[in-house]
Formats: structure tokens, C-alpha cells, sequence
């Protein structure tokens, strides 16, 4: 009995990049992956997670049920954490462009967006404090003055660094989007 699909002597069949039948483009959606070091990151935090819930486990077993409760608050707020870092990026609908940060979420209509483009500039690595040079993807608003743009992401984020050509990608993506609505 053959079996072709797990046998590497048939054709390659590359995914197409159009959208499938039942994607509803209503919906926000991220035009790109999340990157390895994201996911990298949220998966050690998780684990992380592990050891707290077991440890709620332990101090319910062993004493005090209030004890127990602390800790297992704090390993729900862990995975909870680590749950938000997964969601965290740039998302897109014909309602707007949306940015999904740790604590805070922003969203801006395409109605006011007048241009979103690549620049290349100073960028902060990983979002620390520390600069470097790179590109950056950067959303000018009409409602704020011209000189006020707003990075939606970067070249060194978690999500396309040492990435370069992901990044290209979800730039033409968001792009696109902006261009596809009038802006």
C-alpha cells in the first residue's frame, strides 16, 4: 500500500498566496506570521507558567488553600501574558489598522491614514531602549501633524528580526491594504 504523502518523490505543491474560499475578509487579520523569537519567547513563558501551576498544585496539597489561590492567580496572569505577547503585532480589516501591544491596543480607521510607507531609520532593538539602523514601517495620520508617524513595526522586532525578506512581505501586506482603500 502506498503511501505518497509521507514519500518525498512527489511534487512540491507551493501553497498559493491568495486568499482561500472561506476567508472572511472582514475580519482583522495579521498579514504575517509571527516570528520564531515571539514564539520562542511566549513558549518559554509558558513553561515558565508550568512550574507556577504545579507549584499551586503543591501548596494546595500540602497547606493553605489561600496560598494555593495566590499562586494559581499568578500563574493564570503568566499565561495570560504569554497569550497577549502571541497576539501582539499589526492587524489589518477594512475597518482600519490595528496595533496590538503588550497592554495597550490601538486602532486607526483608514479614513484617517493618509500615508503608510518604509522608511529607513534609527529602530529600537527587540523595543529596547537601544537604537540601531533599520527599516521601519511607518503609518502618517491625517488627524496628527506631519511630522508625527507612528512605526507600526520594525525590521528588529521580535517577530522579523533576522527576517529581512518576512519583513518586506508584511510591509507590501499592509501596504496594500492602505493602498486598496483609497490612502
Amino acid at each position: 500500500m502506498p503511501l505518497p504523502f509521507l514519500t518525498a518523490d512527489r511534487t512540491f505543491e507551493a501553497a498559493s498566496e491568495s486568499a482561500l474560499p472561506y476567508d472572511d475578509r472582514d475580519r482583522w487579520r495579521r498579514p504575517y506570521r509571527p516570528g520564531p523569537w515571539r514564539v520562542g519567547m511566549a513558549a518559554l513563558v509558558l513553561m515558565v507558567a508550568s512550574f507556577v501551576l504545579f507549584a499551586a498544585v503543591l501548596i494546595a496539597l500540602t497547606g493553605s488553600s489561600s496560598s494555593a489561590g495566590v499562586v494559581l492567580g499568578i500563574g493564570l496572569a503568566v499565561i495570560a501574558g504569554a497569550l497577549r505577547m502571541l497576539r501582539a503585532g499589526v492587524w489589518v480589516s477594512p475597518r482600519g489598522v490595528r496595533r496590538v501591544g503588550l497592554l495597550v491596543t490601538r486602532t486607526v480607521p483608514w479614513e484617517r491614514v493618509v500615508t503608510v510607507r518604509t522608511v529607513q531609520q534609527p529602530v529600537r532593538w527587540l523595543g529596547l531602549p537601544r537604537t540601531v539602523q533599520g527599516q521601519a514601517l511607518v503609518l502618517t495620520r491625517g488627524d496628527r501633524a506631519a511630522g508625527d508617524a507612528t512605526a507600526l513595526f520594525t525590521t528588529h522586532t521580535l517577530d522579523f528580526l533576522d527576517r529581512p525578506a518576512a519583513f518586506d512581505r508584511a510591509a507590501d501586506a499592509v501596504e496594500a491594504w492602505a493602498a486598496e482603500r483609497g490612502r
